[in-house]
């Protein structure tokens, strides 16, 4: 659609950078508000996001080389090409990397793990969610053609030749899907964030709606070719429900009992029994 905001020569802004970044940036402040909402170390948790958010991308990229091995090998100069370096990478790979590197964070800072994630579910869905809409902007991670009133068609060479979207065919707007989910949930986790809740029942309920949301969306999204080792399913479909039980383990978790308290109004006597 508008892979470049404006260019001026031969400098130009792109539109999914730049709704990348101020998805992270939105992502972040929204933590860091929750946090303080949580007692947490303010500080702690903004240099928690910046790691994280490196490990993300990081992440996003090697998952990226990961599925489609063939083709760098066979073509290693693309690795350090221009459409690949613009291009999001896979998010669940951003994803994984990125839990790992709070982990390793989290425990290095004492920071209390659930809460701490609690605190950043809804930042990371706010800010999915714009950089869904950069990547719609961009023209990348499209859906199959479809004929429904809502398909969009795109046009604009300088997308098909970055990303490869075809042009002149309606195609399901996957990238506007996602967007829409992301920001929807978002408002979900953000209300229940307020309310009492046990730690890990937001990054709980995160993993339960964001996954759920992908597996659907992966049936009309554009693949190079069904992975015949998984069946029926791609990949990430097969990590989507892997993260969608994790979620409900984490939802339906329980505390350990506390200790038992004596009565009050016991006598000595009984209480020495």
């Amino acid at each position: 659609m508008f892979p470049q905001l404006f260019r001026i020569g031969d400098f130009f802004l792109p539109t999914y950078g730049l709704l990348v970044a101020l998805g992270f940036l939105t992502g972040l402040w929204t933590a860091s508000r929750l946090a303080a909402k949580s007692g947490l170390d303010k500080e702690a948790v903004l240099n928690l996001g910046v790691y994280t958010a490196l490990g993300g991308l990081l992440g996003a990229k090697l998952f990226l080389f990961l599925m489609d091995l063939g083709y760098y090998l066979e073509n290693p100069s693309e690795i350090f090409s221009l459409s690949t370096l613009q291009a999001g990478g896979i998010f669940f790979g951003g994803l994984i990397v990125a839990l790992i590197v709070a982990f390793w964070y989290m425990r290095r800072k004492n920071l209390p793990g659930l809460a701490t994630a609690d605190a950043f579910a809804p930042g990371i869905a706010i800010g999915h969610a714009l950089g869904r809409a950069g990547c719609f902007a961009a023209g990348c991670c499209w859906g199959i053609e479809s004929r429904l009133p809502w398909a969009v068609t795109f046009t604009n060479p300088e997308s098909h030749r970055l990303f490869g979207v075809p042009l002149g065919i309606p195609l399901h707007p996957t990238q506007l899907y996602e967007a829409i989910a992301e920001a929807i949930i978002f408002v979900i986790l953000y209300r229940r964030f307020l309310r009492p809740h046990q730690p890990g029942a937001i990054i709980g309920l995160y993993l339960v709606l964001y996954p759920s949301v992908r597996f659907l969306v992966e049936f009309v999204r554009a693949h190079d070719a069904m992975n015949p080792h998984f069946g029926p399913l791609v990949l990430e479909q097969w990590i989507a429900l892997g993260l969608v039980a994790l979620g409900v383990r984490l939802m339906t978790r329980r505390e350990g009992p506390s200790p038992k308290e004596p009565r009050k109004g016991r006598s000595r006597l009984s209480a020495a029994r």
